[in-house]
């Protein structure tokens, strides 16, 4: 499910270092490590509502690179209908704003919601993310090692990913993705969506406070996922006091939740490192 939550949070400084590349057939955004270091492995990132352009899906593309031996990509999945970064402040508004300012503030959260949730409701944007991702596997080989990061409304594309899919390479059948993670996802069905059928490792990070993901479906969640055989074994970790969209969009001024949007990187590229064997 989504909240109001998917489209709350805050703009982080910083500037990207990354280059917009065209790449089966979108543009993508393209990192890597920033010493040199020869990628051992690809991250893709599918992100949340505020989509490719939104400089904390960039910046957190450029950690993921540094924090090990990492290409990373992130596509224009959302067909150019991502939420506008205005919608930030429109929420704010919304939440925090007087009774007469509220109708002007659900007014123009309401042109930038529309727009975004008619081009990218999942029946909609999954085969787009699919069959990018069909291309990419077929590109990279049977044997490459890809991941795949999603949040909010990229988490539900993960999960559906992970569920036996694999693609014909030169005769070969090789899974999609070969691990995922994913960070506060919306619109999740439990326990469909976590099922006997998921045959690919997913970690999950959930903020305490995630009005969408209640203790009893995160409960549920844990179960089924921690319950898999290896290597499928998925893992659940639970942020104290962090709400939804904290991976992505945790407000600086706040130290834990920036502190616990730092432990859910290094909570990502750890299970990447223990997945892809690196």
């Amino acid at each position: 499910m989504s909240c109001p939550d998917c489209f709350s949070g805050s703009v982080k400084d910083g500037k990207p270092r990354g280059e917009v590349v065209t790449l089966h057939g979108i543009q993508a955004y393209a990192t890597g490590p920033s010493d040199g270091r020869t990628p051992k492995a690809i991250i893709v990132i599918i992100p949340d509502a505020f989509g490719w352009e939104f400089v904390n899906n960039r910046l957190l593309a450029d950690h993921y690179a540094d924090r090990g031996d990492y290409k990373v990509y992130l596509p224009e999945f959302m067909a150019g209908k991502a939420a506008p970064e205005y919608m930030l402040d429109s929420m704010r508004g919304l939440i925090n704003g007087s009774v007469f300012v509220k109708p002007f503030h659900l007014a123009k959260a309401m042109t930038g919601f529309v727009p975004f949730i008619l081009t990218n409701r999942i029946g909609k944007s999954y085969p787009r993310v699919k069959a990018w991702f069909e291309e990419l596997r077929k590109a990279e080989g049977a044997d490459a090692k890809i991941a795949a990061a999603g949040f909010c409304w990229g988490g539900k594309h993960v999960l559906l990913m992970s569920h036996n899919i694999t693609v014909d390479v030169a005769g070969k059948p090789a899974p999609l993705i070969n691990v995922g993670f994913t960070g506060h996802p919306s619109f999740m069905e439990v326990p469909a969506d976590v099922a006997e059928t998921m045959t690919v490792p997913v970690s999950f990070a959930i903020g305490e406070l995630d009005a969408g993901l209640p203790a009893d479906k995160v409960a549920e969640i844990r179960k089924i996922v921690e319950a898999k055989p290896a290597p499928v074994t998925g893992e659940v970790v639970v942020y104290e006091g962090a709400g939804h969209g904290f991976c992505v969009r945790a407000d600086s001024t706040l130290n834990d939740v920036t502190s616990q949007a730092v432990k859910a990187e290094e909570q990502c590229i750890a299970w990447f490192n223990k997945h892809l064997g690196l």
